[in-house]
C-alpha cells in the first residue's frame, strides 16, 4: 500500500532535505580541499585523497556507532522516554572516542606505511605526510560532535546538524583560500594550509554543537556527568544492535580504501581520476545517506509506538521514493560530469578517464539509491542489523574485491573495467534487499520496560 497521507511526505522530505544538505555540506569540507588542492598541485590533491581515505575509515566506524544509537534511540523516543537515550549516548561516545584514539595513534606511529597502502609515488606520499601531521588532530573533535548530533537526531532534532555543517564549510573554505594560496599577507602553505583549515572547522563545529546543547538541548537534559555512567543492560543491547553496523561501516570504509589501492596501483593517472570522479559521486551520493537516516528515524519511531501495520506501509512507500531518487541521482551525475571536471586542472588523459568513471557511476548509482536506503534505512532501522552485515561481507569481500583484484593484477583489465567490477555490487544487491524487505522479518522491538 502506498501511503496517501500528506503528513508522511511532509515529515520525510523535511527531514530528508535537511539531512541531505547537511551531508552535502559535510562532504563539501573535503571537496573544498580537493578542488583547491587540485587547482594548486596534482600531487597535493592525490596526497590529501590518500589521507582522507584513512579518515573515511574512521567516519564509517562512527557512522556504524551512530546508527546503532539512532536505531535504539528512536524506538525509545517513540515511547517518549529520554533517559535511555542519554545512557545510549554515553555508550556510543566512549566507543567513538576509542575509535578516534586508535586511528590517531596509528597515524602517529605508522604514517608512511599507511600512505603506502594507496600509492608508492614518493611525491604523493610526501604531500600526504604534510597533510596528515595536522589533520589527525581533528579526529577526536569530529567524533564527539558527530555522536552528539546523532543523539539529537534520535529525538528528531536535525536542523542543528545543518547549521553546524554550514559553519564548518565557511570556516574551512575561508582558511583554505587564505593559507593554501597565500592570500591576505599569509604565507603560501599548500597542503599544510588545507590541513589547518579542516582542523579549525572541526573545532568550530564541536563548539557550535556544545553551545546548542547548553542553550536549547533541554528535551534530552544532557550533562557532562551523563557520559560517565554506563548502563550494563543497555550496553548489551547497544552492542547487539551496533556491532553488525560497525562491521559493515568499517568494512565499507576499508573496501573503499581497497578500491583506491587497486586503482592506484594500476597507474598514477587512475588514482587522480578516481579522486576527482569520487568527489562528485560522493557529494551526490550523500542524498542516499540522508534517505537512510530519514527512513531509520521514521521506521524506528513507528516501531517504538507499536504501529506495526504503519511500518509496513512506510516500507512500501519509501521504496518507491528511493527508486525515483535513484533515477534523479544517475541523471544528475551524467549531466554534471563535464561542468564539474572543468573545475580541476587535470591532464587530458586523467580528464578522459574521469569522464569514463563518472559514466559508470551514473549507472550504478541507480542501484545504490535503492539498495542502500532499503538495507541501511528500512531493514536495519527496523532492528535487523545482521542482514546487511552478512550481505556486505559476502558481496564486497567475497565477490567484488577478489574479482576486481584479479581483473587488475592478473587479467590486466583496463581501469574502467576494474571500476565496473568494483561497483557491480551496487546493482546485484538490489535483489536480496527487495526479497528481505518484503518478508517483514526485519521488524523488531528493541526497547526494554526497565531501562
Amino acid at each position: 500500500m502506498i501511503i496517501r497521507d500528506t503528513t508522511f511526505y511532509k515529515t520525510f522530505f523535511s527531514f530528508f532535505l535537511i539531512l541531505v544538505f547537511q551531508n552535502v555540506i559535510r562532504f563539501a569540507v573535503n571537496l573544498t580541499d580537493n578542488i583547491m588542492l587540485g587547482s594548486y598541485q596534482e600531487s597535493s590533491l592525490a596526497g590529501a585523497t590518500a589521507v582522507n581515505h584513512l579518515q573515511f575509515v574512521l567516519q564509517q566506524a562512527i557512522m556504524g556507532i551512530g546508527s546503532g544509537l539512532v536505531i535504539l534511540g528512536t524506538q525509545y523516543w517513540g515511547q517518549n522516554r529520554t533517559r535511555p537515550i542519554r545512557r545510549l549516548s554515553a555508550i556510543a561516545m566512549w566507543f567513538g572516542i576509542a575509535a578516534g584514539i586508535l586511528l590517531f595513534t596509528a597515524t602517529c606511529l605508522f604514517p608512511r606505511q599507511l600512505l603506502e597502502l594507496f600509492t608508492y609515488d614518493k611525491a604523493i606520499i610526501a604531500e600526504g605526510m604534510k597533510y596528515l601531521e595536522t589533520i589527525r588532530w581533528s579526529y577526536l573533535f569530529f567524533v564527539i560532535s558527530v555522536i552528539l548530533m546523532e543523539t539529537l537526531r534520535a529525538v528528531e532534532i536535525v536542523r542543528i546538524s545543518l547549521y553546524v555543517a554550514i559553519i564548518g564549510l565557511i570556516v574551512n573554505f575561508g582558511i583554505n583560500f587564505i593559507l593554501i594560496f597565500g592570500r591576505a599577507g599569509f604565507p603560501e602553505m599548500g597542503i599544510c594550509g588545507a590541513g589547518i583549515g579542516t582542523l579549525t572547522a572541526r573545532i568550530v563545529e564541536l563548539a557550535a554543537v556544545l553551545i546548542f546543547l547548553w542553550k536549547k538541548g533541554g528535551v534530552l537534559k544532557l550533562r557532562l556527568i551523563s557520559f560517565f555512567h554506563i548502563d550494563r543492560v543497555l550496553l548489551k543491547d547497544f552492542i547487539r544492535v551496533s556491532y553488525p553496523l560497525l562491521i559493515v561501516s568499517t568494512l565499507w570504509g576499508l573496501s573503499t580504501a581497497a578500491q583506491t589501492m587497486i586503482l592506484g596501483h594500476l597507474d598514477s593517472t587512475a588514482i587522480a581520476a578516481n579522486s576527482a570522479a569520487n568527489a562528485l559521486y560522493l557529494t551526490l551520493k550523500v542524498s542516499m545517506l540522508g534517505a537512510c537516516a530519514t527512513a531509520s528515524i521514521m521506521i524506528g519511531k513507528a516501531i517504538g509506538q507499536g504501529k506495526l501495520n504503519v511500518v509496513k506501509d512506510y516500507a512500501q512507500t519509501l521504496q518507491l521514493i528511493f527508486i525515483i531518487l535513484g533515477l534523479i541521482l544517475g541523471a544528475t551525475i551524467y549531466l554534471l560530469r563535464g561542468p564539474f571536471l572543468r573545475l580541476y586542472s587535470l591532464s587530458p588523459q586523467t580528464m578522459a578517464m574521469c569522464y569514463e568513471f563518472l559514466l559508470v557511476l551514473s549507472i550504478t548509482g541507480i542501484g545504490t539509491s535503492y539498495q542502500m536506503p532499503t538495507n541501511g534505512g528500512i531493514i536495519s532501522g527496523g532492528g535487523d542489523t545482521r542482514f546487511i552485515m552478512f550481505l556486505d561481507i559476502i558481496s564486497i569481500w567475497g565477490i567484488v574485491l577478489p574479482l576486481s583484484a584479479l581483473g587488475a593484477f592478473v587479467w590486466n583489465w583496463s581501469p574502467v573495467a576494474v571500476m565496473i567490477a568494483l561497483n557491480s555490487d551496487q546493482v546485484f544487491k538490489c535483489v536480496p534487499a527487495f526479497i528481505k524487505v518484503h518478508s517483514y522479518t526485519w521488524i523488531k522491538k528493541l526497547t526494554r520496560t526497565e531501562a
